[in-house]
């Protein structure tokens, strides 16, 4: 998967473990390139809106395996704790990003998960 980062290493809580938000998106088939684009350029600016995100990285499939069932798109955020993914996701720049992201969105998959090692 091909990506471009923002990450900072300095996000860590809970014995060194981060909470990960992975989104995974298929477009709709009549969603153009430029649409697509607008939406890949508002996810990118979210980190610069919202401050409780302390990673952020995305990418398209570029997996052989043909397993990904449609979804094209993954974005990877990392937060500190529960509440900082919690105000995140109630943010009004969340929201308006929403908004943009409905009329192009066929399929959406989240997954958060506290980091292991």
């Amino acid at each position: 998967m091909a990506t471009l980062s923002t990450t900072d290493t300095s996000a860590q809580t809970k014995g060194g473990s981060v909470l990960r938000h992975v989104v995974l998106f298929k477009f709709k088939d009549d969603a153009s390139e430029a649409d697509v684009k607008k939406v890949e350029d508002a996810f990118r600016a979210l980190p610069t809106k919202i401050k409780t995100i302390k990673s952020y990285e995305w990418g398209k499939n570029s997996s052989p395996e043909g397993l990904n069932q449609g979804l094209t798109h993954c974005f990877f955020l990392t937060f500190n704790s529960d509440k900082d993914r919690d105000a995140y996701l109630v943010h009004p720049d969340h929201a308006a990003f929403g908004k943009l992201l409905g009329p192009y969105l066929d399929k959406v998959t989240v997954v958060d998960y506290w980091s292991t090692k």
